[in-house]
């Protein structure tokens, strides 16, 4: 009869997910998870079946978190433009304690030329976001918003661009005044 599970397996994946969002996939060993998450590595094998198994589900669950909240967000009754200000601003006020940069982003740059497990997630994570995005600006376009002179989807894509631009920006040392920047310029073309 096996032994039942002593451990959260649900905060063993957040902790994963933290890890992995620090160091990147092949940055973080599987020492680093038996730390991050409490766990052995019996456990960690037996429950998750290897280390690219618990990043893709730390990954989801990163995606899950961050993409409920922009789609909170863009299906508000806010103006448009004031729904990309807000996505734009959450990157500059990022929380301290969050590891600097975004999953998806530092996933696509790592993992992207070489893994099509995770580059299908991150597609389908890119879609929804996307569909998001273009959905907010279309009807901020039939409210007199924004501009209809620019395609919907292309402006969606732009602002997807410049968020991950500003993550990257951002890990790689940028500072609040470089950011605010870049969401003013980012703005000034819807």
């Amino acid at each position: 009869m096996a032994r039942p599970r002593q451990f959260d397996e649900e905060r063993a994946v957040d902790a994963a997910m933290r890890a992995f969002w620090t160091a990147g996939y092949e940055g973080t060993s599987t020492q680093d998870l038996c730390e991050a998450t409490g766990l052995g590595r019996s456990s960690i094998y037996n429950t998750f079946k290897s280390k690219h198994d618990l990043f893709e589900r730390a990954l989801r669950r990163y995606m899950d978190g961050k993409n409920a909240a922009i789609f909170g967000l863009l299906e508000g009754d806010a103006p448009a433009k004031n729904k990309v200000r807000t996505l734009l601003q959450q990157v500059i006020e990022a929380p301290a304690d969050d590891p600097i940069g975004c999953l998806v982003v530092n996933s696509t740059v790592e993992l992207g030329p070489h893994d099509p497990a995770v580059v299908a997630m991150l597609q389908r994570d890119m879609e929804l976001r996307l569909d998001a995005l273009t959905a907010a600006i279309e009807a901020g376009q039939r409210r007199g918003e924004i501009g209809t002179g620019k395609d919907a989807r292309e402006l969606a894509h732009f602002v997807n661009a410049t968020i991950s631009g500003m993550q990257v920006a951002a890990r790689g040392g940028a500072g609040r005044d470089a950011l605010e920047g870049i969401a003013q310029t980012a703005l000034s073309a819807l």
